[in-house]
């Protein structure tokens, strides 16, 4: 039987309940990594593994396009943008994005960034506490407008990365946070839209083959110039998803108040060891529950079948937390990666396909490379945690620690 002929109660509300745990649950209660379901009124079929990554992002299988609903796009990622976008039109926008994979590029921005935390320690020092999920926000967002060459004033830099935390905080969720969200965008993309504007009058200097000279110059599969609004949206989904490493940032000083052992081998600047630190930090913690796309045709996927304009769903919290991938899933042990990455399509904690032909993100290398020099910085500074609540709420979603990692008596590290 499919879809069609059994009748299904919708999920949504379950969903919003549970967060990352939904799916999960209902993974371990069927027959294998596959659950059918409804979701926003639509026949859903959710897969998990390293074949379920390779058929949801065959776009013969799925296309993203019209799958994300409107109260993402209206916080997360912006109308018109790449994520929105399928087949010549997703590979002509995504050529925008293909420079900043680059080795040189995600140093450059890594260097930013660290120096960015550099300045900002001294005052963190002379604090009686500080949060570090916040700090680092400020950090990031000052780092990420440098390297992109979008000119931002000492005095704009924390209510903008309030701003750029709000759209990823208040994208899966109703009430407060949503509207926090909403207003966060609109706000944003007014100021880079009026920026991509003075760029192309001549009123304002982008710098050469900076992200801001990009996306002013961007021409997309027709021809035609990017208008400044998905400009602007565009530029947001470079500066949005540097400043949301503020998560895994506060995920890995909780990785570090949990198995003190691992701040050795990072502050003796062991390079493999800070690496597979990095992965196992974006494979344990929580941060993308799923993806979902829209079925091109009627699909089949291991005995069961899903029409066409059906929800694919891809349990990325539940792959990356799979017993039979990674054994002991819920220990958090670095060492898993001493052999190197896992293979694309195994580890997914930002998605899985290809990042220069398909929707994984382009942004990966960057939360890697960044994550990896923060964490190194952070296991070589003295600190206090002192007593605060570090649980993270799995019904949350985007979740983190609660308290944002409350850090006192914090002292430059030592030399030598």
């Amino acid at each position: 039987m499919d879809l069609l002929s059994r009748p299904l109660g919708d999920r949504t509300l379950p969903l919003l309940v549970e967060g990352y745990g939904w799916l999960p649950n209902r993974m371990r209660d069927s027959a294998g990594p596959v659950v059918r379901t409804r979701l926003l009124g639509r026949p859903a079929l959710a897969l998990r593994g390293p074949d379920a990554v390779r058929f949801f992002y065959d776009e013969r299988n799925v296309q993203r396009h019209r799958a994300i609903p409107e109260p993402v796009l209206g916080t997360l990622f912006g109308h018109g943008a790449v994520h929105t976008l399928d087949g010549t039109a997703h590979r002509a926008r995504k050529e925008l994005f293909l420079p900043l994979l680059e080795p040189d590029r995600i140093t450059a921005l890594v260097d930013h960034v660290t120096a960015a935390w550099d300045e900002a320690l001294p005052g963190w020092s002379g604090r009686a506490a500080v949060t570090l999920f916040d700090e680092v926000s400020t950090v990031l967002t000052r780092g990420v407008h440098r390297w992109a060459g979008v000119p931002l004033e000492e005095t704009e830099a924390e209510p903008v990365a309030r701003d750029m935390i709000a759209m990823v905080d208040g994208f899966a969720t109703a009430g407060p946070r949503h509207l926090r969200a909403h207003r966060a965008r609109t706000r944003q993309e007014e100021r880079l839209a009026r920026l991509v504007a003075e760029v192309r009058s001549g009123r304002a200097a982008a710098p050469a083959g900076s992200v801001l000279d990009l996306v002013a110059r961007h021409r997309d599969a027709d021809g035609g110039r990017l208008d400044a609004k998905t400009a602007a949206v565009e530029l947001l989904n470079v500066l949005r998803p540097t400043v949301a490493v503020s998560w895994f940032v506060a995920f890995a000083a909780h990785a570090l108040r949990r198995g003190p052992e691992h701040r050795e081998p990072l502050r003796a600047g062991d390079p493999a060891f800070a690496v597979a630190f990095t992965h196992e930090v974006r494979r344990f913690y929580p941060f993308v529950p799923f993806l979902g796309g829209l079925a091109v045709r009627d699909l089949q996927w291991r005995g069961e079948t899903l029409p066409a304009g059906g929800l694919v769903v891809l349990d990325v919290y539940g792959q990356n937390h799979d017993e039979d991938l990674w054994g002991d899933p819920y220990a958090f042990r670095p060492e898993r990666f001493l052999g190197g990455p896992a293979e694309g399509d195994t580890l997914i904690p930002q998605g899985g396909g290809s990042p220069r032909t398909g929707h994984r993100c382009p942004g990966e290398g960057v939360t890697v490379g960044v994550l990896e020099a923060l964490t190194v910085r952070l296991a070589r500074l003295e600190y206090t945690v002192p007593e605060q609540n570090l649980t993270i709420p799995l019904h949350r979603v985007p979740t983190r620690p609660r308290s944002g990692v409350v850090l006192t008596g914090i002292r430059p590290p030592s030399e030598g």
